[in-house]
Formats: C-alpha cells, structure tokens, sequence
C-alpha cells in the first residue's frame, strides 16, 4: 500500500499527487516493490533489509540520495512476556523527495509536532526525533513493569514473575544494540551534513538527535546494568527461600524420625522373639543404648572424615 504525503504550512498533509514529496510504501507487494527498483533505483537486498526486523541500522550515500536503515520500537502490546521487540525501516531521501518502506504507518503519527516542516529533510529528523522519543517512552515503561514485578516477586517468590524480569532484560539488549547501531549512522549523517555544508538549523538538529539518542543509550545501559543485578539478587533470594524451607522440612524430620524409630522397634516381632529369654525392659534399653552407641561411632567418624578433606 501507498500513502502520499504532501509539505505545506509546515506541516504533513495527505495527498493523492503521484508526485508527492513524502511516499510510505507499507508492506510493499510485488508490483510495489518493482515500482521502488525501477523508479527510486532501490535493490532487492535493501529492500529486504528494510523489513527485516534484525537488520543493523546503516547508511549508504550515493551521487543524488541517501538510504537509511533504521532501528525502531515496536508499540508494545502488553501479554504475559514483557517483552518489548525492535524491528527495522527504510528511508530514501532525495532533493525534493523522501520515501519510506515500513511494515506499517506509525511512523507518520505526530510528525511536525516538534518543529515545522518545510524540507523532506527535515520529515527524515523529525521521524528520527519520534523513534528516539520512543525509546525512552518504552524505556520509562520498563522502569514501571519492573517495579511492579520487583514487588509481585517479594510477595510470592514464584518463578514466572522471575522469568518476566528475564525478558525484560533481554528487551534492554536488544534495545542497547539498536539504539547504539542507530548513534553510529547519526554520526555518519553528521559528517555527510558537515561536509556537504547543509543549513546550519539542519546541523543543528542532527546534533540534537545524536544528543538524544545517546541520553537513551545511557539510559537503556543503565537499567540494563541495574536488572542484571536485580537477577542475581532475586535468584539468590529464591536460593535462599529454598534453603529455609528445606531447612524446616528437615527439622520436622528430625521430630518425627524418633518416633517412627520407637515405633518400628515396638513393632519388630522378630527382636521380641530373639530376646524371649530376656525380660524385655532389660532387652530394650540394651537395644537402644547400642544404637546410641553406634550413632556415637558414626558421629564421631563422619567429623574426623570432614576434619581430614577440610
């Protein structure tokens, strides 16, 4: 699908000119796709590229154009994993023209809202402007959810609120590599815009969005560096839930097991027959005082045997 997009009054409007200075290309079909190789001179690898949600942000610069790959949040959707995805579009800019190629329109919502637009240059910074304003949207969601399972997690120690803060911390990764592999073409686009003497407010902008995209990346690091603590710490804390448990499973043993012993020696017909010739408060006790004695032996063994591999 094709959505036209016309500059005026500093602002986007929706046009039907095939001549539009802003084209989206929304998941392109086959006839799409060779109008894009045939009029705009994209290939089929960067076609592909585009839509590839794990292709890394880069930026190709040629005579009359420049193509940008670009790494984006997906709108997250909420569900039982937390997992917030990043997926990947393409921007071609021209002199007077800019196209995009994305799996759907959210790139179009709110543009002009931070500054006019009069250029397809300036479309391209603004689109930038809102995925990095994403980010950190996403980025204040993650700090939220993960206060919420933080707090789910000392109620209950369950593990399926351990294995949420597990996808969360991987979604800062993914989010950590596209956000850097994003400042790197930023950074290229500065040089390009320095050494082909663009206006001194589009400059000005760029280093803005290389401001902001390393804010977010410091950001994203952070809360990444924090998780991976809070993992260890909430593992150690499950561990030790664990031990306690087992630790009073053990002592309720250590009650009951006399008493099965007594039990058991009562109900042994076979002792009672070997010792008929005994009186059986004389056979009983002699009974429990080698045990006891026994214990004793293996106690005391068991300790030299630890003392020695110590």
């Amino acid at each position: 699908m094709i959505k036209r997009y016309q500059l005026a009054q500093g602002a986007l409007h929706p046009s039907e000119n095939p001549e539009s200075q802003v084209l989206l290309f929304v998941s392109p079909d086959a006839a799409e796709r060779e109008l894009l190789k045939r009029r705009f001179h994209i290939d089929e690898h960067a076609l592909a590229s585009a839509l590839d949600p794990d292709e890394v942000s880069r930026i190709e610069f040629h005579p009359d154009s420049l193509f940008l790959i670009w790494k984006r949040p997906q709108n997250y959707s909420g569900g039982e994993r937390f997992a917030f995805e990043v997926s990947s579009f393409g921007l071609l800019l021209q002199a007077e023209r800019l196209v995009l190629i994305a799996p759907d329109d959210s790139q179009m919502h709110g543009l002009g809202t931070r500054h006019g637009l009069k250029t397809p240059l300036d479309v391209l910074l603004d689109i930038l402007f809102g995925n990095i304003h994403h980010y950190l949207g996403h980025l204040k969601v993650i700090k939220l959810v993960a206060r919420e399972l933080q707090q789910r997690f000392n109620r209950s120690m369950h593990n399926h609120h351990l294995i949420q803060m597990f996808n969360l911390s991987e979604s800062l990764i993914y989010y950590i590599n596209a956000i850097h592999s994003n400042g790197t073409v930023l950074s290229r686009l500065r040089n390009h815009a320095q050494k082909n003497h663009f206006d001194a407010r589009l400059i000005e902008l760029i280093d803005d969005l290389i401001i902001e995209n390393t804010q977010c990346y410091k950001q994203a690091e952070i809360y990444s560096t924090v998780f991976a603590g809070l993992m260890d710490a909430r593992g150690n804390l499950a561990n030790n839930s664990m031990n306690d448990t087992l630790r009073k499973l053990t002592l309720i043993n250590v009650v009951f097991l006399p008493l099965n012993l007594i039990a058991s020696i009562g109900g042994m017909s076979e002792f009672s027959m070997m010792t008929s010739a005994v009186p059986w408060w004389v056979a009983y006790p002699a009974l429990l005082l080698a045990m006891l004695l026994l214990g004793g032996v293996i106690l005391i063994f068991l300790k030299r045997l630890a003392r020695v591999f110590s």
